[in-house]
């Protein structure tokens, strides 16, 4: 078994896992805003897919479908569709929050305004003035609790499983390391452990992003950004998505 090759493989893997990307951002996402199972399962996900790419580019289906001119059209066409759809869907759930949070603030404090007006005329409603003012604080507790949508952990690892799978990013990258470092001398063996290597520190690494980050303390200080947080893994997709179209109109139009 070449040690020095697995070696090399993990130090260039590693930087690539910590990278901000499609994967980094998704994990962030999910662990701040989901339950601990489904950020784990989004994390086994993006593993699982890391795992199928490595099988894959070894076993030289992935070179086969770059260079097959339709099939690698295919691939950037759907990973460009999916990204960019993902990237949306965070960015107007950035622009469905800033709404949601204005209109209901606004419609209590009009409400609690005109019990505390009628208050002044009329004592004996005093009760009524406090209830309508629970209600109202009930109803911003429940406007900032259910801005989220709970992913079940199956869905999670769906989420996980396309965001890296679908990425023609990924595809590329695989293909380049293991056609530059894994040579047709390489052993079966090490070859085997190439593949079970990169999975085994993938999911490594993203289960320990989805156990620290689903802290209820870290998610409690997190929510105060989840804004913040949607609005970059939305900025993030579309990057990644522009970048390719870019990249694919160039050389269709060159």
């Amino acid at each position: 078994m070449d040690f020095a090759l697995l070696s090399t493989l993990a130090v260039i893997h590693c930087l690539a896992l910590v990278s901000p990307g499609p994967d980094f951002a998704i994990i962030v996402k999910t662990s701040t805003q989901q339950t601990r199972q489904t950020a784990l399962m989004c994390a086994f996900g993006i593993s699982i897919a890391i795992l199928v790419h490595s099988l894959l580019s070894l076993l030289g289906i992935s070179l086969m479908i770059q260079q097959s001119e339709m099939a690698y059209l295919a691939v950037q066409i759907i990973g460009i569709s999916y990204l960019a759809y993902m990237g949306f869907g965070a960015l107007n759930s950035v622009l469905k929050s800033f709404k949601t949070h204005s209109n209901p603030s606004s419609a209590n404090n009009n409400a609690v305004g005109e019990d505390v007006a009628e208050a002044n005329l009329e004592p004996n409603i005093t009760k009524n003035v406090k209830s309508n003012i629970e209600k109202a604080n009930t109803k911003k507790s429940k406007v900032s609790t259910e801005s989220f949508n709970v992913l079940t952990p199956a869905k999670g690892f769906r989420l996980g499983l396309y965001t890296n799978m679908l990425n023609p990013k990924a595809l590329i990258f695989f293909i380049t390391i293991f056609t530059v470092l894994v040579t047709p001398q390489v052993t079966t063996e090490t070859k085997v452990a190439a593949a079970s290597l990169l999975f085994i520190l993938s999911l490594f690494w993203f289960s320990f992003l989805a156990i620290v980050l689903t802290k209820p303390v870290i998610q409690q200080k997190m929510a105060k950004g989840s804004r913040l947080i949607d609005a970059i893994t939305g900025v993030i997709f579309m990057g990644v998505a522009i970048t390719i179209l870019v990249s694919l109109l160039n050389d269709y139009l060159a």
